[in-house]
């Protein structure tokens, strides 16, 4: 089979018969058990360490439906949410029979199901990974039929720290190999030096560990309350995002997504929060954040219907409410969610 450093590199027309194959071999109980690589020793910040090992560049594999796809190994890939039905066809014209979710949005584990392929939901933060976790996780790897599709929202942070668990449990990767991989072609941030340290020197479950859990491979995790609202703002704040990257103009592949529409959707996502009992519990400086949240998503809808009724005047406006927007969301994250 092709080395695994060259993988990434491969067209997705190449990707059927390379995954196919191993598909075969762990369908005929070829999958063997592999010894987890030993904890690395780290004198430095594990995103530092992630720079020791120096991968060939590569580009990912992005087309219409799926996008930041590395194919790691013959059994584990790595990418974006495939977020239609034409990417769930995709991933499975390559053979792939796993996709591992570790975002925080419920999948859609109908659809691929009805593709012949397996859905599982293991929500991650940002911090790190707990133990609990990366039994679900690691048992996935080792007990469902791969290849594994593995994803978060964008497929930069939580996925390929996921991803790398399967590295090591599945595929006996050097673990200096596969936090390389988060960094150097997935990108994950030095902000989640905890995704990092969990691979680098976090102890990986015994395959008698995950034979023990009593699990089912859970296909969807539904949230409500705040940390679901975040999901959804999340979403909404980078459909503006990529509006404001078009000129504000409606996409004619995306006409669902209007400016407008979605910075009223995250007016309402974060009004709807503000009774929330999580909300209270932060205290008013946190409720304080939230209303002054909702205000500037209002006056970014005024200002972005106006902009596209013809006042250009508007756009400075919305350009600075974007930032404040960006701002205040990113600060809420460093303090609540990394």
């Amino acid at each position: 089979m092709a080395a695994a450093h060259l993988l990434p590199s491969m067209a997705p027309r190449t990707l059927p018969l390379l995954l196919g194959l191993a598909s075969l071999v762990a369908a005929c109980g070829g999958r063997a058990r592999v010894a987890t690589a030993p904890a690395l020793s780290i004198e430095v910040s594990a995103y530092e360490e992630a720079a020791r090992v120096r991968l060939p560049e590569t580009a990912a594999v992005d087309d219409d439906d799926l996008h930041h796809v590395y194919v790691l190994s013959e059994n584990v890939i790595s990418g974006a949410e495939p977020t239609s039905a034409e990417a769930l066809q995709e991933l499975a014209s390559w053979g792939v029979r796993t996709i591992l979710s570790v975002d925080g949005k419920a999948p859609l584990a109908e659809a691929a199901a009805e593709l012949g392929m397996r859905y599982v939901h293991v929500p991650i933060q940002y911090r790190g990974i707990t133990e609990d976790e990366l039994l679900r996780i690691a048992k996935t790897f080792r007990e469902l039929e791969g290849p594994f599709f593995v994803h978060c929202f964008h497929g930069m942070h939580r996925g390929p720290a996921a991803a790398a668990v399967g590295r090591l449990v599945l595929d006996g990767a050097p673990r200096d190999r596969a936090i390389a991989e988060m960094r150097q072609w997935m990108g994950t941030s030095p902000s989640y030096e905890g995704l990092y340290r969990c691979i680098a020197e976090g102890t990986m479950p015994t395959p008698a560990q995950t034979e023990a859990l009593d699990w089912d491979f859970t296909p969807q995790v539904e949230f409500e309350g705040l940390r679901g609202a975040m999901v959804f703002a999340a979403r909404a704040h980078d459909n503006l995002k990529a509006l404001r990257e078009g000129s504000w103009q409606v996409d004619p592949a995306h006409p669902d997504l209007v400016p407008e529409r979605e910075a009223h959707r995250l007016a309402q996502i974060f009004e709807r929060s503000l009774d929330d009992h999580a909300v209270q519990a932060e205290g008013p400086a946190y409720r304080a954040m939230l209303a002054a949240l909702v205000d500037d998503a209002r006056a970014l809808e005024a200002s972005l219907t106006a902009l596209r009724s013809g006042d250009a005047t508007a756009s400075e406006p919305a350009a600075a409410l974007m930032t404040r927007i960006g701002q205040t969301c990113k600060g809420c994250h460093r303090e609540h969610r990394d």
